[in-house]
Parts: C-alpha cells; sequence; structure tokens
C-alpha cells in the first residue's frame, strides 16, 4: 500500500533569514564623502592648531602692540630696535652658535670613531653594549644626572667655561649618535676598505676617504639633529655658566620680562624669530645639499 507523501509546511518561526537589502550606489557614495569631509575637516583642524603659534611668533615681532592673540599687526620695527638695545641679545645668539658648533664637531668625530670601531671589531657583548648605552641615555637625563655632572665639572675646574658645557652636551648626546651611525658603518661593503689597503691606506685614512663620504647622509642627520638638541638646551648652560655674556639665547630669553615682572612679549617674540631662523636655515641647506636617511647608504 503504497502512501502519498504531503508537503511539510514550516512555520514563520522556523524560517531561514532573510539576506539584508543591498545598499545602493548612492548611501555607499554618500557614507565615502561623509568619510572623506570628516578626514579633511580633522586634517584642517590639526594644521590651524599647529600653524596658529607660527603665524603668531612671524606676525608678532613686527606688531606695535603685541599679544597672546593672532591678529593683524600694526607694523612696526620698534621691536627690533629694543631687542637691539639689549646688551646680552646678540651676543647670546653668538654663544648659542659657539656651544651648537662644538657639541657638533665633537660628537661627529667621536660618534664617527666608535660607530666605526664598533662595526668593525668582533667585540663580545657588542650589540648588548650598545642597548644598555642607548638606554642609560634614555634612562638617566640631565635633570636627573645633574648634581654628580656640577661635581664633576667643578672638580675640573671648569665651572663658568664654555669647554665645560661642550662636554657634558657632547656626553650627552653621543650614545644615541653611535647607535644611529652604526647602520651606516655597517652597511658600507668592507671590499672598499680592503681595496683602500692594498693601496697603502691608513685605518684613519680609509675612515675619512672611505666610509665617511658613504656615510655622509648619516653624519648629516647627527649634525642637523645635535645642533638642534644643543640649540634650545636651557638647564646644563644656566647652571654651570655664571657670567650673562656667556649665556646662550635659551638662557638669555628667560630674563625678558619687565619692570613690573610681566613676560615682554614684544622681546620674546622678535628674540624668538631670530633664534630660529639659524636652525630651520640649517635644516634646509643640509637637507638639499645631503638629504636624510636613517639607514645605511649602500645596498649590497
Amino acid at each position: 500500500m503504497s502512501t502519498l507523501a504531503t508537503p511539510t509546511s514550516t512555520s514563520p518561526s522556523t524560517s531561514a533569514p532573510r539576506p539584508p537589502a543591498p545598499r545602493s550606489a548612492g548611501q555607499v557614495a554618500a557614507r565615502h564623502a561623509l568619510g572623506r569631509i570628516g578626514w579633511y575637516v580633522f586634517v584642517g583642524f590639526l594644521l590651524v592648531f599647529f600653524a596658529l603659534p607660527l603665524l603668531w611668533m612671524l606676525s608678532t615681532p613686527f606688531d606695535a602692540t603685541p599679544s597672546l592673540r593672532t591678529s593683524l599687526p600694526t607694523f612696526t620695527l620698534a621691536n627690533f630696535r629694543a631687542l637691539l638695545d639689549n646688551p646680552y641679545a646678540l651676543g647670546s645668539l653668538a654663544n648659542s652658535v659657539l656651544l651648537a658648533v662644538g657639541s657638533m664637531a665633537m660628537v661627529l668625530v667621536f660618534a664617527a670613531t666608535a660607530s666605526y670601531a664598533l662595526s668593525r671589531v668582533r667585540i663580545p657583548g657588542r650589540d648588548a653594549l650598545l642597548y644598555v648605552l642607548l638606554l642609560l641615555s634614555s634612562i638617566v637625563t640631565g635633570t636627573a644626572a645633574m648634581v654628580p655632572t656640577f661635581l664633576l665639572i667643578f672638580e675640573l675646574g671648569l665651572i663658568d667655561s664654555q669647554l665645560g658645557v661642550v662636554l657634558v652636551l657632547t656626553g650627552g648626546l653621543l650614545p644615541a649618535a653611535i647607535f644611529i651611525l652604526k647602520d651606516f658603518m655597517d652597511s658600507t661593503p668592507r671590499s672598499y676598505e680592503e681595496s683602500a689597503r692594498v693601496y697603502g691606506a691608513s685605518p684613519l685614512q680609509v675612515l675619512w676617504h672611505v666610509v665617511v663620504p658613504i656615510a655622509r647622509p648619516g653624519l648629516a642627520t647627527i649634525a642637523v639633529w645635535s645642533v638642534v638638541q644643543v640649540w634650545g638646551n636651557f638647564l646644563i648652560p644656566f647652571i654651570l655658566l655664571r657670567s650673562p655674556e656667556k649665556y646662550p639665547a635659551a638662557v638669555v630669553m628667560y630674563t625678558f620680562y619687565t619692570e613690573g615682572g610681566q613676560a615682554d612679549l614684544a622681546l620674546i617674540s622678535t628674540f624668538s624669530l631670530l633664534f630660529s631662523v639659524p636652525v630651520v636655515a640649517m635644516f634646509l641647506f643640509v637637507s638639499r645639499r645631503y638629504g636624510f636617511r636613517f639607514h645605511g647608504g649602500i645596498k649590497r
């Protein structure tokens, strides 16, 4: 006896869920446009946030009534004349140049020779030593090491000496400079050095005539980085120097106050403009002539 198959009915509660309706092209385009508008608004907000201090620094030195607000200035050159009347303003810029150039030269010489030696000589624990130096230079900051540093400079008789300031600043910059330059030294092919030694070149001649030209972008980067670090340093010159005529610009700017104890915005803004010009000019010159790279200059 055959039975007839009867169709089974499914209840609404057990039916398969319907797939979501596909979005139309107009909805996708609108969502994409809103996303781009939001991104442009965010970038514009960041640009305004960082551009306002620069606009203030560029406009306030030429304003007859400087204030903390950014507005169209009432043009005048009286602020520059007042700055020239200050007995320490221009001299402090010369002191900053002396400290920056001296520290940069010592950092380049010692960092280049040390990084070249660490790159070529197989020392047990060499890489660990580099990381320890970099770590200690980051943890033990200038503020934490200022008391023993002051005592050391005092025992050496270098208090109120610009040479003492250069030595302290150089010692603080060397670990990071050696760590960065070692990568450039590692990328220099040893075949170049071997060819130079065949022709009788000494180790210093190999370093100067073969390695240094190849590592020139790294040296340019270290040079600008050293100058920037020294140029804006306030604490070390303020503690180690005693004579106002030896103060760098970062310390002299601290003295620009009115008789009532208020910050002299005219002098501060004008001096800040002059203070930033040498570093910006050096950056543009080195970037155009040598370029900046944080990796080796030659691919094997």
